[in-house]
């Protein structure tokens, strides 16, 4: 006799588990240490390194050598080199990258509610 386990309901049963693991790599790409802070940084205009190292507070060059590669890889960076004395390496978002930090400003906004609501002093909102 095979017993069928029910779960309860909770409204995200229509949440497909190949596109959640989908989402979670995509999520995992963006959430590495000082990745999401690289990727802003670029959107605002950096092109340089030295742009990024100073945008990107805390940041080893190793490390921002290594997250610039890695970005890049996944399309978000683009990187070109232009040819003069010296040469000069410029960083710029992809198209896909610009649309990822546009998708993820609902996810900014509601972290930014929820540390207000977390570190609201219990005698604040009352009037």
């Amino acid at each position: 006799m095979a017993f069928e386990t029910r779960l309860p309901e909770t409204g995200f049963e229509h949440i497909d588990d190949e596109k959640c693991r989908l989402f979670t790599g995509y999520i995992e790409i963006i959430g590495k240490k000082w990745s999401a802070g690289i990727m802003l940084a670029a959107v605002r205009g950096a092109t340089r390194f030295v742009e990024y190292r100073a945008l990107v507070h805390g940041i080893s060059d190793r490390l921002l050598n290594q997250r610039l590669k890695e970005l890049e890889a996944e399309g978000l960076i683009e990187r070109t080199v232009v040819p003069s004395t010296p040469v000069l390496i410029q960083y710029r978002p992809t198209e896909r990258g610009r649309s990822l930090m546009r998708a993820l400003q609902p996810l900014v906004a509601w972290g930014l509610d929820d540390h207000e609501r977390a570190h609201r002093r219990p005698d604040q909102g009352r009037e």
